[in-house]
């Protein structure tokens, strides 16, 4: 009896121990979110401005960003599996002939997406079903925003390369700098110029009065700075730098890498075109539901932060834990973090429901978006806490490199639910925008139960049976 009291004291010890390791990465991810999601809400809320027109014209083709963004981060997924179980090992020239892979891995992904995004940006307003009186200024929208597409690219994997050796510090204060300069940029391109009052006296202030182009403008520069300056940094960077590793394909790197990436990423594009769907289908209620979705999708995703924040900080020690190979700290950091993320999200959920109508009124004056966009995010707030869970034992996956299944639960539950759904509410029963955040919803409980089920099993976890990456 009183060892088995020791055994449960060391475990609490241990899991104790892990508390600031995990703060320590997560927090610069979730401040570098934070400001993301701060200039996302400055974003909707300057062109919102502008009308209702120009809210949706912006909206109805984000969900696009996220099917093309998700693929690259899944890509990216592979690289932070190995690099972080290559230093778990010690293995630190191994970790960086990846990143050189990763330079190559940039430069194809990201031409690519650059000649794929231009030669569809008339026809993606069309196949997202937007009203055809803003389709023509959601395609220019969108063409403007996709033309840096590299740069777009060298963000996500380069960022990812530095978190997995457990660097989340300069992602953060690039993402800092990105977003700096999309709020000015915006300030300037958006508008006409215009007279302000700051203290007192009449200033004019230019602007290229741009409107939703400007906008677009704003963001593809930044991006290109924000680009230009990671891929600096990661050059100039002591552990994991690519400075003289060679830049052809290395295939006893890629395909360790590709065999987490490519589930990752046929889930991540399974489940971003589910979204693109589940838009299109709710575009089709129209402009004030494409508005309302529009806005409360921007206001929700700044209370997915702590998730997010810590899915990264999972991903990154789960995979230094096998590398070392050291399965007592990968139990506490599944004891730790699990715990944590519930009570996180459970604050976040809260806030979220209470201050739902003020946040809406943040981006629209309309009295039939805020009223719809309130009781959606009420809805979900509720379901917060319980998608948290999910999100961080997917991070463990990936960091382990058990990509697999979180394929076939993420799929399952975007199309078996969200869209099928959906689909069935809009189309055969008529019903609007409540239907189909209620089926989101659905969407996420699902997704609680399979992987808080397949966590329990343990088989999540390949040292239970002695298999690595590496």
């Amino acid at each position: 009896m009183k060892l088995n009291k020791t055994k449960l004291n060391l475990a609490d010890q241990e899991t104790k121990k892990m508390l600031p390791v995990i703060f320590s990465l997560a927090w610069p991810t979730m401040l570098e979110q934070l400001m993301q999601t701060a200039v996302q809400y400055m974003d909707t809320g300057m062109v919102g401005v502008l009308g209702t027109s120009a809210t949706a014209a912006v909206g109805a083709t984000s969900t696009v960003n996220w099917l093309i963004g998700s693929t690259i981060s899944a890509i990216s997924v592979g690289f932070l599996a190995y690099i972080s179980q290559s230093m778990g090992a010690g293995k630190k020239d191994q970790a960086r002939k990846a990143s050189g892979q990763a330079v190559l891995a940039v430069l194809v992904v990201g031409i690519f997406f650059t000649i794929l995004t231009m030669g569809l940006s008339s026809k993606v307003p069309v196949w997202m079903q937007v009203d055809p009186s803003i389709q023509k200024l959601a395609s220019s929208y969108f063409l403007i925003l996709y033309a840096p597409m590299l740069f777009r690219t060298a963000n996500i994997i380069f960022g990812t390369v530095l978190r997995a050796v457990g660097d989340t510090k300069t992602p953060m204060q690039v993402g800092i700098a990105f977003n700096v300069i999309n709020i000015v940029l915006n300030f300037f391109l958006i508008y006409s110029t215009r007279s302000v009052m700051i203290g007192g006296k009449e200033l004019l202030v230019p602007g290229a009065g741009w409107g939703v182009q400007g906008a677009a403008a704003a963001s593809a520069i930044a991006y290109t700075i924000g680009g230009i300056a990671i891929t600096y940094k990661l050059w100039k960077h002591a552990e994991i730098s690519p400075k003289g590793q060679s830049l052809r394909p290395d295939l006893a790197v890629l395909c360790p890498c590709l065999k987490v990436a490519v589930p990752n990423m046929f889930q991540r594009f399974a489940t971003s075109l589910g979204y693109v769907v589940f838009a299109s289908m709710i575009n089709s209620l129209g402009e004030t539901a494409t508005a309302a979705h529009t806005i409360a999708n921007t206001v929700e995703s700044a209370f997915y932060i702590p998730g997010y924040g810590m899915q990264t900080a999972a991903a990154t020690l789960a995979g230094n834990a096998l590398g070392a190979n050291d399965n007592k700290k990968l139990n506490s950091l599944a004891r730790a973090i699990i715990p944590l993320e519930i009570g996180l999200m459970i604050i976040s959920g809260s806030l979220l429901f209470i201050f739902a109508p003020v946040l809406i009124k943040l981006f629209s004056s309309d009295a039939q978006v805020i009223s719809l966009g309130s009781t959606v995010l009420r809805m979900v707030a509720v379901s917060e806490p319980f998608y948290g869970v999910p999100i961080v034992i997917e991070g463990m996956m990936q960091g382990v490199g058990k990509t697999i299944t979180p394929f076939i639960f993420n799929v399952a539950g975007m199309w078996g639910i969200r869209i099928l759904g959906t689909f069935i509410c809009i189309h055969l029963l008529g019903l609007g925008l409540v239907s189909a955040w209620g089926c989101m919803i659905g969407h996420n409980m699902l997704l609680f139960i399979l992987f808080t089920v397949h966590y329990i099993s343990g088989k999540w976890n390949p040292m239970n049976k002695q298999k690595r990456l590496l």
